[in-house]
C-alpha cells in the first residue's frame, strides 16, 4: 500500500511538473514521443494486470517497458530511413489494441475482487454442498437371474 502512494504523488508531482514547464517538443520528434508514451501506458497498464492476477515480475516489467520503447523507436526510424513515414502505425496499432485488451482484463479483475461479478463466464460457480459431504455414485445395479 505505501509504494502506491509513493507511486500516485510520483505520478501527481510529475503532471504538475509538466503542466508548469512551457516545453515544447519539436514537430521533427513528435512522433517518438507519442510512440515513447503509448509505450510506456502500455507497460505500465500490462504491469497493473499482471499485479492483479499475482504474477508481476519486476525483471519482466523492466525488460518489457525498454524492449517496447526501443522496438517502437526503432520501427520509426527504420521507416524514416526507408521513406515510409507510416511505419509508426504498426506499432501505434499493435500497443493501441494491447491497451484496449489490458485495460478490459483489468476492469474485469476489479470487478471480481470487489464482489460486482463472481466468476469471469458471469455465472456463479459450484461450491461444495450444504451437507459438507458429496454424496457417492451408488453403483449399478445387476439384473437377478
Amino acid at each position: 500500500m505505501r509504494w502506491m502512494v509513493i507511486a500516485a504523488v510520483g505520478l501527481l508531482l510529475g503532471f504538475a511538473a509538466g503542466f508548469a514547464m512551457p516545453l515544447v517538443p519539436s514537430v521533427a520528434y513528435a512522433r517518438y514521443l507519442s510512440i515513447a508514451v503509448l509505450a510506456s501506458l502500455d507497460s505500465a497498464l500490462g504491469g497493473l494486470r499482471a499485479s492483479l492476477e499475482g504474477k508481476y515480475d519486476s525483471a519482466i516489467f523492466v525488460t518489457g517497458f525498454f524492449t517496447n520503447i526501443f522496438l517502437a523507436a526503432g520501427l520509426i526510424f527504420v521507416g524514416d530511413r526507408l521513406g515510409v513515414r507510416d511505419l509508426y502505425l504498426a506499432a501505434v496499432a499493435g500497443m493501441g489494441i494491447r491497451l484496449f485488451q489490458n485495460m478490459g482484463i483489468i476492469r474485469r479483475l476489479l470487478f471480481q475482487r470487489w464482489g460486482v461479478i463472481r466468476s469471469a463466464t458471469g455465472r456463479e460457480e459450484p461450491g461444495p454442498s450444504s451437507t459438507g459431504s458429496p454424496e457417492a455414485p451408488s453403483p449399478p445395479q445387476r439384473p437377478a437371474g
